[in-house]
């Protein structure tokens, strides 16, 4: 089995030169004559350059062929593989990665885990944030779930800034949330997540991750990029951690934002994390507050779903974009809204219900005119927000 693997080098580089220093440095590392009489071993673990093509603007894309039995079956001995020391060596950026099925881990909850935990299979996920992101104590963020927990949210998650800090202590933040999430459970049936943000040093995060886990988190936060895709494969991996984990892709842009360094955001954000067990991945909409690539979009959450993976896009969503959203993603998507829902103008249940209403109202094919809608929370939040154009 192989992996095949885009590189595109900007005009002005040798792509072809490049691609072979690649191909034999990120393999064999070596390779000529004095090694003939080993070329037999040697050459099952060459890469290969199978293809390249010029681009109008003058760069050019070159597809290597690694094989696969030169890495772990894991996403960091790939990525040592494919870009390691090679990633230092000048311009060059991995656009696409295409590795076979089986490698990797899937998700052990996954789009259809989450739906199944929730009870909710016929509409898209709404989701919020805790905000604001630090400074609440524990009995404050039990005050917010119960209140966006009445107006019918399905996820909740931790604000990605926020650790196991002194002030509010995740095992705290999690006694006094859980308490809620049993409460709803008890009164309606409906079971809420609550995504707790797990940190912490390598030698104690998995055991952390254990204990939240024990201590009833139903479900898990996780900076990937700051702490590392073998942590996310072992919490995946772990029997005890029977939860979705949500992706966080903090970082993100220091990989991928240079239009000729490091990786496409599809690579990190789609590929990597769907072949190393993530449940969700959370990542920016073209329409949201940050710059985003709409084409990029569109391969992270194909990626996503072609194993299972919950695509959330986020940053910036508001209720006024739910109509682009469901177009371009249908019912197969977590809507995340931090200050979309928390700073909805009449609370964040508010915030909440302007989001099912949005998708009533969508359902009935009326009017997204502000000034046509009934006075309630979809018409506030739009006279806030307004309406993607």
């Amino acid at each position: 089995m192989t992996i095949e693997v885009d590189y595109r080098f900007p005009p002005g580089i040798d792509a072809e030169k490049q691609a072979k220093v690649i191909a034999i440095g990120q393999t064999a590392g070596t390779w000529d004559a004095r090694f003939a009489h080993r070329e037999q071993a040697l050459r099952s673990h060459l890469g290969e350059v199978v293809k390249g093509l010029t681009q109008p603007d003058g760069s050019s894309i070159v597809t290597i062929r690694f094989p696969e039995a030169n890495v772990e079956n894991d996403v960091s001995s790939l990525l040592t593989m494919i870009f390691g020391k090679y990633s230092m060596a000048g311009p060059a950026k991995v656009i696409a990665v295409r590795l076979p099925e089986h490698y990797g881990r899937r998700p052990q909850v996954g789009m259809s885990g989450i739906r199944e935990r929730l009870g909710v299979f016929d509409r898209p996920l709404i989701m919020a944030i805790f905000k604001p992101a630090l400074g609440l104590s524990a009995d404050d963020h039990a005050a917010t779930l119960q209140e966006v927990s009445s107006a019918g949210l399905d996820i909740i998650k931790d604000d990605e800034i926020l650790g196991d800090l002194q002030g509010v202590p995740t095992l705290k933040r999690l006694e006094a949330c859980r308490q809620v999430l049993d409460e709803v459970k008890q009164q309606t049936g409906r079971t809420v997540l609550y995504a707790v943000n797990v940190t912490g040093a390598a030698d104690k995060l998995i055991e952390k991750a254990r204990l939240l886990v024990r201590q009833g988190a139903n479900a898990l936060l996780l900076n990937v990029l700051t702490y590392g895709f073998s942590v996310l494969d072992a919490l995946a991996a772990d029997p005890e951690i029977k939860v979705p984990i949500f992706a966080h892709p903090a970082f993100a842009g220091a990989l991928c934002g240079s239009p000729d360094y490091g990786m496409a955001y599809s690579v990190v954000l789609g590929t990597l994390m769907a072949h190393c067990g993530a449940d969700a991945v959370l990542y920016p909409a073209h329409y949201g507050s940050l710059p985003f690539d709409p084409a990029e979009e569109a391969r992270i959450r194909d990626n996503l779903r072609s194993r299972n993976v919950f695509p959330v896009p986020s940053a910036g969503i508001h209720p006024g974009i739910v109509p682009q959203a469901l177009a371009d993603y249908g019912q197969e998507v977590i809507l995340n809204a931090g200050t979309g829902i928390m700073d909805h103008p009449d609370g964040p249940a508010a915030g909440v219900q302007a989001f099912f209403e949005a998708l009533d109202w969508l359902k009935q094919g009326e009017s997204w005119e502000a000034e046509k809608l009934p006075v309630g929370p979809l018409r506030r939040a739009l006279e806030k927000w307004g309406k993607l154009k």
